[in-house]
């Protein structure tokens, strides 16, 4: 029985010294390493340790970090000098932006004139003359063998439906649909139901404030006589702040939009296409007699562009209306600085093409970016393929 304990200890003991073994041969620090990522990975996997870690950084933002609150006090101090020189820029910043839209302003009364003549070409107010209609192409704008096909297809197509007209065409028709359907982010906001008031659409001006008014800007839409509304113009203005904030004077970036005002729009009767009648049945609990209800609800239209959410004076507001208003403020934003100044560029979706080359070129520079890291990471000793191929936990959450 002993022989039989004494081999089993041997076996035993054997079976250790191969675990000890296994354990030599292994580098420590990749031993520690290893364990180390394993419970990263299980910590990162639990909810609960990520719900407590983000809790921890929310609460990090906006605090000091640990090498500021290291620092001597006499460090400290001059730290708050440059702070208040800091505070001091922002102000004279603010004041160049003013300046800016001094500028803008002066410049807008030297463009209308050509945004005027513009408007009368458009609406066949003004016959342009052989020498204003001359353009000679250049090379970048010659157009490719496929592409001229497809112009003509499209002149066909053009052609057939002026014989059905039989009419000339006066001006340019749909001028500013046109424009709008070609921009994807004015196309997200067009209904099928807003085109055929859009194709009275005749221009766009932008007005800035009078000088020492507050600074801010208008967008009046011009329209012919039409049978939707008997407005001949809407109008929306957008207020700008142009000073740093009090409470945050470091997080000032120049001029910024703080609210916006429509306007009311007279409709035909029928005609208003920001709403929409919707009928349901509706049953009685006790007789179980139905009937049927008629309910006028807000429909989705390019037209409610002009009743923005209004913006209380505590200027709390709920997510919808703030993600509503930040959409409406980039929209009026990109028809003042882009569409208004270019419209024949977006007309003929050249202004589309340059912004898509501005992208392009950006991705390529990103992916020969990351060629260049794929290429060192392969010419390094030390990498591991296995590694980018299977993601930490932490980050598969995301």
């Amino acid at each position: 029985m002993a022989d039989i304990d004494n081999k089993d200890q041997a076996e035993l003991d054997m079976a250790d010294m191969e675990d000890v073994e296994d354990v030599e041969d292994e580098e420590p620090g990749e031993d520690v390493n290893s364990k180390a990522r394993q419970l990263t990975a299980q910590m990162m996997q639990n909810p609960q340790i990520l719900a407590a870690l983000q809790e921890r950084l929310d609460g990090l933002v906006g605090s000091p970090s640990g090498y500021m609150e290291s620092l001597p006090k006499v460090v400290k101090r001059r730290v708050n000098a440059l702070k208040n020189l800091q505070v001091k820029c922002a102000q004279i910043e603010a004041k160049f932006y003013e300046e800016v839209h001094e500028l803008e302003r002066k410049y807008a009364a030297l463009y209308q004139p050509l945004f005027d003549k513009r408007s009368d070409i458009v609406k066949a107010a003004y016959e342009p003359t052989d020498e204003e209609c001359e353009w000679e192409a250049d090379e970048e704008e010659e157009l490719t063998v496929s592409k001229q096909e497809e112009m003509k297809e499209k002149a066909k197509v053009e052609e057939e439906k002026k014989d059905k007209e039989k009419e000339d065409p006066k001006g340019i028709p749909e001028f500013w649909l046109t424009v709008f359907k070609n921009v994807d982010l004015l196309s997200d906001m067009l209904q099928e139901h807003d085109e055929p008031i859009l194709k009275h659409l005749q221009d766009i001006k932008v007005k800035f404030s009078d000088p020492g008014q507050p600074m801010s800007f208008s967008l009046e839409f011009y329209f012919e006589t039409n049978d939707f509304f008997t407005n001949q113009v809407l109008t929306k203005t957008y207020k700008m702040r142009s000073e740093p904030d009090e409470s945050d004077p470091f997080s000032f970036d120049g001029p910024e939009i703080i609210g916006c005002t429509g306007c009311q729009i007279d409709w035909t009767k029928g005609k208003n296409v920001t709403l929409k009648t919707i009928k349901k049945k509706q049953k009685h609990k006790g007789r179980g007699t139905v009937r049927t209800v008629t309910k006028t609800v807000p429909n989705d239209s390019f037209f409610n562009f002009f009743c923005p959410p209004e913006v209380p004076e505590s200027g709390d507001l709920d997510e919808d209306s703030e993600a509503v208003l930040a959409a409406d403020f980039e929209i009026g934003h990109f028809l003042r600085e882009r569409i208004v100044p270019k419209a024949v560029l977006y007309f003929t979706g050249e202004a589309i093409e340059d912004d898509d080359d501005d992208y392009d070129e950006e991705g390529e520079e990103a992916d020969d970016e990351e060629g260049e890291e794929e290429a060192d990471e392969e010419n390094d000793p030390e990498y591991d393929p296995k590694k980018d191929a299977n993601p930490p936990a932490e980050c598969k959450q995301q």
